[in-house]
């Protein structure tokens, strides 16, 4: 989904570090949208020269006689960035911005197998990461930064050719009355850190975490031991509790809203219900589990 670097190289002339710089200036004259030339011996990139860089330097006092007939050794920058077909974009792109700023808009050098296949311009970088980072993000929760639907879909479809699987739906009760209470920015605060909470231990269970949307979230493991995860998910998720409400709250253990009839009632506090659907057996079994915590009535 990220994409490879090597998919978008182009290529742009090579030379060796014995070329003269005279024959460097008839490439650049030769071909006027040519921003740069790779040096490079035995097809192994060892440095680059740029058509801004070369005209600097042919263009300062005395430049291009002390130049132009010496080899492009002289002139050519070794401190490239060099990477492999392989590499994602998203991965090119960070490195690229770690550059010194002198050579920050330099070509970024694609090898395979250590062999030069193509440059990478750093424009066309830039705009391939912008439609990576677009196509990422119409797979993920903008809030949570999990997998949304449509990656969940292709996990569950997935699921049939799974000798054995538990898939976990996971519910926050009363959000809603809690997001009326405290606001959408403390709301959106309590399912960034169910997201965590769950993140941690269902990659912890080498399983898989999607979030549905809202309070929702659907994990799926590909084991039956779901009873610990399940009972450590709603241990860890009753240990917040405190984060999320006053004190006041907290000492009564309930709040006071009104339901959907408009008349007030006393709300419990968050806690979580965990639907539990598995193949055990080899048959679909459904149990249901919910936070323990004794709350006032």
């Amino acid at each position: 989904m990220a994409g490879l670097i090597g998919e978008i190289a182009e290529l742009v002339p090579t030379v060796h570090a014995l070329a003269s710089n005279q024959q460097i200036d008839g490439l650049f004259k030769q071909d006027m949208k040519c921003s740069g030339i790779v040096v490079v011996e035995k097809d192994v990139p060892i440095g680059l020269v740029t058509r801004t860089n070369f005209y600097q330097k042919l263009g300062s006092l005395y430049g291009y006689n002390l130049y132009i007939g010496k080899s492009i050794e002289l002139l050519m920058n070794t401190h490239i960035l060099i990477v492999d077909y392989a590499t994602s974009i998203i991965e090119v792109s960070k490195l690229a911005m770690q550059r010194a700023e002198e050579e920050l808009y330099d070509y970024v050098i694609i090898t395979k197998y250590g062999l030069f296949v193509g440059v990478v311009s750093i424009s066309r970088l830039l705009m391939k990461f912008a439609e990576v980072q677009t196509q990422i993000a119409s797979y993920l929760n903008p809030l949570t930064g999990l997998p949304g639907n449509l990656l969940i879909d292709e996990q569950l479809n997935d699921l049939l050719e799974k000798e054995a699987f538990t898939v976990l739906y996971i519910d926050i009760d009363y959000f809603k009355t809690y997001n009326d209470i405290y606001g959408f920015t403390k709301g959106d605060q309590v399912i960034k850190a169910t997201a965590s909470l769950l993140q941690g231990i269902v990659k912890e269970a080498n399983g898989f975490l999607g979030h549905i949307g809202g309070d929702d979230f659907l994990a799926i493991l590909y084991h039956y031991d779901y009873e610990k995860c399940c009972h450590s998910i709603i241990q860890k998720f009753d240990q917040l509790l405190p984060t999320f409400y006053s004190q006041e709250h907290l000492e009564q253990k309930f709040v006071f809203s009104e339901d959907r009839s408009g008349i007030e009632r006393k709300i419990p506090l968050l806690s979580l219900s965990i639907s539990v659907v598995t193949n055990q057996g080899k048959r679909l079994i459904f149990k249901k589990m919910k936070s323990f915590i004794k709350r006032q009535k």
